[in-house]
């Protein structure tokens, strides 16, 4: 029997491609959006493709849509393997000058949509086990000047992620996230504006900002899901082209000693940086 999997914000980039890959190695693809037309659009170019697919039209902040989609999938389908949750959006502002409906909007389509969406699939889950993927960002793992909603909502993913790749593991649900680095019509204008600053300054294009494409990230998923190890869970994996990193928890370090002892210690390191 065909696996069925759940892609939210599948219309573009990278969800849209890795909606198409599921589709060709013939997962059944339930296609998430919030226009209408874009969703058909990769419904039909995945059944274009001989591949199964269905559309559904809901707003991941928004929880009886949520609820309404999953049970709208199972009536379909009758089982979820694989739930991805890609929808995102942005409202970057400096901390000083972001309104709350900006933070909000923010933490609700991403942090928020991920635990709504989470939380009804699970019960679908539980018996035949599953892959559960999230989007993250090098923002939410560093932080990024002026994109604090979109940080700490990317941060959130992470402990969603090690908290429930252990609780679910008995259940053998592995879940994951990954932090893409494609161009993608969120990205290309922030590397379309780095791109013209840098030739002003005819300096070298940083490194950083050569990115990969979206199938490049729909690839690696295709092959992290074809792996049949139960223990991979709870990874964080940075994915840019074919190089993957991948990024480890948080460690400690401990002063035993003195408060003292820290301070001296951070000041050595301040100034090796």
């Amino acid at each position: 029997m065909n696996k069925a999997a759940l892609i939210t914000g599948a219309t573009r980039g990278i969800g849209r491609s890795i909606a198409l890959h599921l589709g060709q190695a013939g997962y059944q693809v339930i296609v998430n959006g919030t226009k209408q037309s874009l969703i058909d659009e990769v419904v039909q170019e995945i059944q274009r493709a001989d591949g199964e697919a269905i559309g559904y039209y809901a707003d991941v902040a928004d929880p009886l849509a949520v609820t309404s989609m999953v049970d709208a999938a199972i009536a379909n389908y009758g089982r979820m393997d694989v739930f991805i949750h890609n929808a995102g959006n942005l409202h970057d502002q400096l901390c000083v000058q972001m309104t709350d409906e900006e933070w909000k909007s923010v933490l609700d389509v991403h942090l928020n949509g991920a635990f709504y969406c989470i939380q009804r699939i699970l019960p679908h889950m539980q018996t035949n086990g599953g892959d559960i993927l999230l989007m993250t960002s090098t923002a939410g793992l560093i932080g990024s000047k002026g994109q604090v909603n979109y940080s700490a909502a990317k941060a959130g993913m992470l402990g969603i992620v090690w908290t429930l790749a252990d609780e679910l593991k008995r259940n053998r649900i592995r879940v994951n996230a990954i932090s893409p680095a494609a161009l993608t019509d969120m990205t290309r204008p922030v590397i379309k504006h780095i791109t013209e600053k840098y030739a002003k300054r005819n300096e070298p294009f940083p490194e950083y900002w050569r990115v990969g494409e979206s199938d490049d990230i729909a690839r690696f998923v295709i092959a992290l899901l074809a792996q049949p190890d139960a223990d991979l869970t709870g990874e964080i994996l940075g994915i840019n082209g074919s190089k993957v990193t991948s990024w480890q928890k948080p460690a400690p370090a401990f002063f035993e000693n003195s408060v003292e002892a820290f301070f001296a210690t951070w000041q050595r390191q301040k100034g090796s940086r």
